[in-house]
């Protein structure tokens, strides 16, 4: 067994020199000079691959003879010359080649192949060559996934590397874009302040000029000032001085005049006195004459007297019976039968020719109410009128609301759109009557019943002398007025429309209250009443001021015209806006917002109405009504 063994061991190491000779064969350097020792008694090829050679073998592995190199077209290339490596060895060839352990191996190789277990140890060799391939191909595969490893991780590294570096670069583009913009910012910013600081400088200097200007301005009006107070002196004392001489020279000339008038006068008054100081004489001398003077002048003064006198008496009987009641404020009648005869044909004529409209529901004057209060109104009319031609009683009514939505107004068209006669009285004026009160009623209906078309006799403020009978303030006298109208109107009547106005309904006598047959509230105007309303009187006291009167083209012929008002971007929206801003506002304190704003517009420069007037106007009259109702709910709270 020790033969095959050492046979085994020493083709392991001629093997072993073949591939080291061959790999140093495929790195272009041949050199078999490296001793390889490998003990002999290895018990494996594998023990003796790895184990370290002994330096005291006595064979060294020949070199492998390198392989021709082919082109690349196949075809067989020249190996490059070996380098000339230099001998310092006497045992190497020149080459660097030491062919000592080759003939070892040779000897070797020839005893193996005289042993007679030669095909043994080749087998063996044979089988741990293939053996070591595989360990070596196995280790290559390794290698070769260890060197793709090391390259996917060379350039997963790279990738990381060249990242990091991108994301340097663009940190460091952004760092070098931000120092460009604060650096940007920092120039314009400097710019700024050399442009704010440049044009300081520039304003101190206009400053500098203007203020020199000025101030050569203010020495030349100076001068000029002072020039012209010397000059304005000099002429001052001039024309003082000529004052004072003409004053002298007229003054003696007057002096003159007047003594020469007072001469004057004082002559004529001596002849006067001694005229009537002859006549006197003569008079009193002669008692004849003095008879006849004295029963002359006492027969002038009687028959003065007496005309006087009877005149007042027969005046008072014929205002008695002709004339119109005391009670009465107003009235479509004239005082006398005669008078107004004119213009109550022509007021017939008028109401002929709007007849027709009023049968239409159209042309109500200039009153402006609820649609639903408009038709009422007018319908009232419509059968009042029609009550009259067909000889039936009329019916009494009663107005009521807040002071100002147009009661008396309406009552006053009602009876002309009726072709009734109108007279208005209040209920104030009674009171102070006292016990002729009763009278006078008498005489204001016997009056009212004299009328041919027939009479709406108009009550305002009613609730003053037509309160509760139970009130313990009322006196006997009014208890008498109320008791005589009530007397009047106990039966329904074909000549006399009764129309009561008041704002407290409640405070009127039932008795009174059972006498009215229609019952109409005249509440505050709504906004499209308002704007109305403004519309209305927007053109009265506005658009129209300053045109003729009705008091004849002679007479105006002769009168100063006032001024035109001229308005200046007024719109509806405007007056809308006013309507809205006006809420509870009646129609009479509509219509003195309208006289306050052309007291305004008269009061200003160019009489001119303009959209920033106009709303100054109304604010200031919206605040003075709230004031108003403050003071009003004030007083009730106290009360």
């Amino acid at each position: 067994m020790a033969k095959p063994t050492y046979a085994l061991g020493l083709i392991t190491a001629v093997a072993a020199s073949a591939s080291t000779s061959l790999s140093k064969t495929n790195s272009n350097c041949a050199y078999a000079d490296g001793p390889f020792n490998l003990s002999p008694f290895s018990s494996s090829p594998s023990n003796a691959s790895q184990q370290p050679s002994s330096p005291s073998s006595p064979l060294q592995s020949a070199p492998s003879v390198p392989p021709p190199s082919t082109s690349p077209t196949g075809g067989a290339a020249e190996p490059p010359p070996p380098p000339k490596v230099r001998n310092d060895q006497p045992r190497t060839s020149a080459a660097g080649f030491d062919p000592e352990p080759l003939e070892r191996a040779a000897k070797l190789l020839d005893k193996i192949a005289k042993s007679s277990s030669a095909k043994e140890v080749i087998g063996a060799t044979v089988k741990h060559e293939e053996t070591r391939q595989a360990e070596l191909n196995a280790k290559a595969a390794e290698y070769a996934a260890m060197k793709a490893q090391t390259e996917a991780d060379t350039k997963k590294a790279i990738y990381e590397e060249q990242k990091k570096l991108a994301q340097f670069q663009a940190q460091t583009n952004s760092q070098m874009a931000r120092l460009a913009r604060e650096r940007n910012q920092e120039m314009v910013k400097w710019q700024e302040e050399s442009a704010s600081r440049l044009e300081q400088t520039r304003r101190q200097i206009e400053a500098d000029i203007q203020e020199e200007r000025r101030r050569t301005a203010k020495e030349q009006s100076d001068l000029d000032r002072k020039n012209f107070l010397a000059k304005a002196l000099a002429d001052a004392e001039g024309r003082a001085l000529e004052a004072k001489l003409t004053a002298e020279i007229k003054r003696d000339l007057l002096l003159e005049k007047a003594k020469a008038e007072k001469e004057k006068w004082v002559s004529a008054i001596n002849t006067t006195f001694d005229h009537i100081g002859g006549g006197l004489k003569a008079i009193l001398t002669d008692q004849n004459k003095l008879v006849v003077a004295v029963g002359g002048v006492t027969a002038l003064a009687a028959g003065v007297y007496t005309t006087r006198e009877g005149s007042k008496v027969i005046w008072s009987y014929v205002d008695r019976i002709l004339g119109q009641p005391s009670l009465i404020r107003e009235s479509s009648k004239g005082k006398y039968p005669w008078s107004g005869l004119f213009s109550r044909s022509i007021s017939a004529l008028s109401l002929g020719g709007k007849k027709g409209q009023i049968q239409n529901g159209k042309a109500f004057g200039d009153v402006v109410l609820h649609p639903s209060l408009r038709k009422r109104i007018e319908h009232l009319a419509k059968a009042t009128a029609n009550t009259k031609s067909h000889q039936a009683p009329f019916r009494n009514m009663l107005f009521y609301g807040p002071p100002g939505t147009g009661k008396t107004m309406a009552a006053r068209e009602m009876a002309r759109k009726s072709g009734l006669d109108y007279a208005l009285m209040t209920g104030g004026d009674v009171a102070p009557l006292g016990p002729r009160a009763v009278t006078k009623i008498h005489e204001l209906f016997d009056w009212a019943k004299k009328s041919r078309q027939g009479l709406l006799l108009f009550i305002d403020e009613a609730d003053a002398f037509l309160c509760e009978r139970n009130k313990t303030y009322m006196s006997e006298a009014q208890r008498s007025a109320l008791n005589a109208l009530l007397f009047r109107t106990g039966d329904q009547s074909k000549d006399i429309v009764l129309a009561l106005a008041t704002n407290r309904p409640a405070d009127l006598d039932s008795a009174v209250a059972d006498r009215i047959d229609e019952v109409l509230e005249f509440p505050l105007p709504g906004e499209e009443e308002r704007f109305k309303l403004l519309k209305l009187y927007l053109d009265k006291y506005i658009s129209k001021a300053g045109s003729s009167s009705k008091s004849g083209w002679f007479r105006n012929l002769f009168k100063k015209q006032p001024q035109r008002i001229e308005m200046k971007g007024l719109t509806d929206d405007m007056v809308r806006e006013a309507a809205a801003k006006t809420e509870g506002f009646s129609g009479r304190e509509i219509a003195k917002l309208m006289a306050s704003i052309q007291a305004a517009v008269y009061g200003s420069k160019d009489c001119v109405l303009d959209p920033s007037l106009f709303r100054e106007v109304v604010d200031y009259k919206v605040a003075e009504h709230q004031q108003r109702r403050k003071f009003a709910a004030g007083d009730e709270g106290s009360v």
